[in-house]
């Protein structure tokens, strides 16, 4: 089993979300949270700022944390062909932007990253990631957790 710690900025403003288009080189693209792996040695806390500036473009403060989630994806449902089964604990931001200006991820796959209107996102192809940040955002769940989201359609792992 392969294992990923992650951390992702939610950043809502003005009934809007910061979403990212990621394209990656083999398999299909998807919209998703800004955030990625935290390095080894580094605090999720610092991970998440360093993630939304290589992304986005834009600087970021964290306002507070929303919650945790831990998914194990099936070999059979990961996006690798032939890789084995995965698991990804995220670390969940509530974040304000406070400069910088959008552009693409230089040399990344993060084609875009756009302000969707949040009853937008339903219309999306979207990580689950995206769902799991909002429900977090919007319930504020005193244990930070939130029930698992069904992947299919529009939603991916």
């Amino acid at each position: 089993m392969s294992f990923r710690l992650a951390a992702y900025a939610v950043c809502i403003e003005g009934g809007r979300v910061l979403l990212a288009h990621h394209v990656p080189p083999k398999g299909e693209s998807n919209w998703t949270l800004p955030g990625g792996r935290v390095e080894h040695a580094e605090d999720p806390f610092d991970a998440v700022i360093r993630e939304v500036a290589e992304e986005t473009g834009c600087d970021a403060v964290v306002e507070r944390l929303l919650g945790v989630d831990s998914r194990v994806i099936p070999a059979a449902e990961r996006a690798i062909p032939g890789g084995p089964e995965h698991q990804n604990v995220g670390v969940f931001y509530q974040v304000r932007i406070t400069g910088g200006q959008l552009r693409p991820e230089p040399n990344g796959a993060i084609a875009e990253s756009v302000w969707t209107p949040i009853p937008d996102v339903a219309c999306l192809r979207r990580s689950s990631l995206v769902d799991i940040g909002l429900a977090l955002a919007q319930t504020l769940p005193a244990t930070g957790h939130v029930a698992a989201v069904p992947v299919g359609g529009l939603i991916l792992h």
